[in-house]
């Protein structure tokens, strides 16, 4: 891959901007063990990259649960990954770098992400880059979620940039598979302990982190 035939950079949110997989994970399991789920973190990684209501709607056809409220579910999980995601959200390896990359090179930049917009507002004020993104795009309200590719087909009619010529950065399997269906070029940045998976294949380009991205794009 060349840096000539990339117009835009979309970024997935958590995992590839922050390190949110396991205020998630831990979140999910601690309200889904609540309802009687029987879950582990180790179990709630099959969901990563899925919207959190297609999330809670998954376990509960897993392992159903009494007066099921999928909103009131969702919004409890959300509010309390936020609260921590505030309290104490880390950016992943190589923001910062990776955008001042994407903003030398001229690159539009554009975030495509399953979670709703609490959970961005949170995410962009606590590593300051509200401004940073020229679309930002959420699969909250869309019919599917990822790994549908209807948030990054959004994201890059909002940027008007041609899929083709766009680059998105995922993290999830799911997402990966989002992205790939809407004929984008993908980096997959896998979490270390699922580096060695097999499946990552269906990725263009595979890297250990955001510092990464000058040297794949060239």
């Amino acid at each position: 891959m060349t840096s000539l035939n990339i117009q835009a950079v979309i970024f997935d949110m958590d995992g590839v901007l922050i390190d949110s997989e396991p205020l998630w994970q831990q979140v999910e399991y601690e309200v889904l063990s609540a309802l009687g789920v029987p879950v582990t973190i180790a179990s709630i990684q099959q969901t990563t990259g899925l919207r959190i209501d297609q999330c809670v709607d998954y376990w509960y056809h897993k392992a159903p649960w009494a007066n099921y409220d999928n909103a009131k579910v969702s919004h409890e999980i959300v509010e309390r990954v936020a609260a921590e995601i505030l309290n104490s959200g880390e950016a992943m390896l190589g923001v910062k770098a990776a955008i001042e990359f994407c903003q030398s090179k001229g690159f539009k930049i554009g975030l495509a992400t399953s979670s709703p917009r609490l959970l961005i507002d949170a995410v962009l004020t606590k590593l300051a880059l509200s401004s940073q993104f020229m679309a930002i795009e959420s699969a909250e309200a869309l019919t599917y979620g990822k790994p549908h590719p209807e948030v990054y087909l959004n994201c890059a009619a909002a940027l008007g940039i041609d899929p083709r010529y766009c680059l998105a950065i995922e993290d999830s399997f799911n997402g990966l598979i989002a992205a790939r269906a809407a004929n984008m070029q993908t980096i997959a940045i896998p979490a270390p302990e699922q580096r060695g998976e097999t499946k990552w294949v269906i990725a263009h380009h595979q890297a250990q982190s955001l510092l990464e991205l000058p040297t794949i794009l060239g």
